[in-house]
């Protein structure tokens, strides 16, 4: 405790914590690092209890604290000792701020949930999906059974086992631009019979 800063309560017949309050309030204004630290040192514990009965999470009550602290050195400029006192001014902040934690909080929370049910119906889109992808790859095996034997060999040692030009060639015993020949026909014959592009 700073001395000179906490005083004597309301009503006990001293002069009580507004004036010296006040004080520090118009340093830390004019930018004084030491009248704010003697400040902290005066609402921080008021500032966490406030913060805490609203958000109800020790975690964000910290985090809070720290915002109103840093907007209180911010904003000291703003603060009118005639409109009330400073800890009310403190104070009033922190449960502005912690209320606005906890709405943004909870519409988080809420976009979670609206996601999770959209997540909820995805199983439907992904049988559609098998469905189609399925379809899909008895179209090509169709396609691929239309092509001669060296086609098909050169495309599916090509395009399904991720053999280079050079590798499938040594694969087939034949020379790598025949080999690219049976794959651009290939290729072309499967466009052809599975309607790409048309």
């Amino acid at each position: 405790m700073v001395e000179g800063v906490r005083t004597s309560p309301r009503g006990s017949g001293g002069t009580g914590a507004v004036p010296a309050e006040a004080s520090l309030m118009e340093r830390v204004a004019a930018g004084d690092e030491q009248a704010f630290a003697d400040l902290y040192d005066v609402v921080a514990g008021p500032v966490w209890g406030v913060v805490n009965r609203v958000v109800r999470n020790g975690t964000f009550a910290e985090e809070v604290t720290q915002e109103v602290l840093v907007e209180v050195w911010r904003t000291a400029a703003r603060f009118k000792p005639g409109k009330g006192s400073t800890l009310a001014w403190v104070l009033t902040i922190a449960h502005r701020r912690a209320v606005d934690r906890v709405r943004s909080h909870q519409a988080a929370l809420d976009r979670d949930d609206r996601a999770g049910r959209l997540d909820f119906r995805r199983p439907f889109d992904e049988v559609a999906e098998s469905t189609i992808s399925n379809l899909e790859q008895q179209r090509v095996r169709q396609c691929l059974s239309a092509l001669t034997d060296l086609q098909r060999e050169s495309v599916v040692l090509a395009y399904y086992n991720g053999y280079t030009y050079p590798e499938v060639a040594e694969v087939l015993k034949t020379a790598p631009g025949t080999v690219k020949t049976r794959i651009r026909d290939g290729l072309i014959r499967l466009r052809d019979c599975l309607g790409v592009g048309q």
